[in-house]
């Protein structure tokens, strides 16, 4: 007797997204000085159809809800934890900028890890090509 394979939680959320038409995601990921750069993308995605998801907050720039030290270190992990599940919501990743230090690095590779195509607007700097 043979069992039916149960699908994977990847498996689970592509078939939902596909009977709910849901229109390609995809997270852009890149250095927060991109952020001008970042919502140019995110405009031109949005236009074509698809969802767009990116970092929502600078921590280079002042504000107040990281203004205090202890709580700024306790965010930038929380702020990690969720760009790391939106690369997991997903479809594809857009790498904005040309310069990709060790935060963008890592999601890069986070995201190949997962089996996620991952472009970028300037491809000099993926990390896995050889000319990088």
């Amino acid at each position: 007797m043979s069992y039916p394979t149960l699908s994977s939680p990847e498996e689970k959320l592509a078939a939902a997204k596909e009977r709910l038409r849901i229109p390609t995601v995809t997270v852009i990921c890149g250095s927060t000085r991109f952020m001008d750069q970042m919502a140019d993308a995110d405009r031109q995605l949005t236009w074509a159809g698809h969802i767009v998801v990116r970092p929502g907050c600078d921590m280079k720039t002042p504000h107040p809800l990281w203004a205090d030290e202890v709580e700024a270190e306790a965010g930038k992990a929380r702020l990690d934890d969720l760009h790391r599940a939106k690369i997991r919501l997903a479809d594809e990743v857009l790498v904005v900028g040309d310069y990709v230090g060790d935060s963008t690095r890592a999601e890069i590779a986070y995201a190949r890890e997962l089996g996620k195509p991952v472009r970028f607007t300037h491809p000099e700097v993926d990390p896995d090509n050889p000319a990088a």
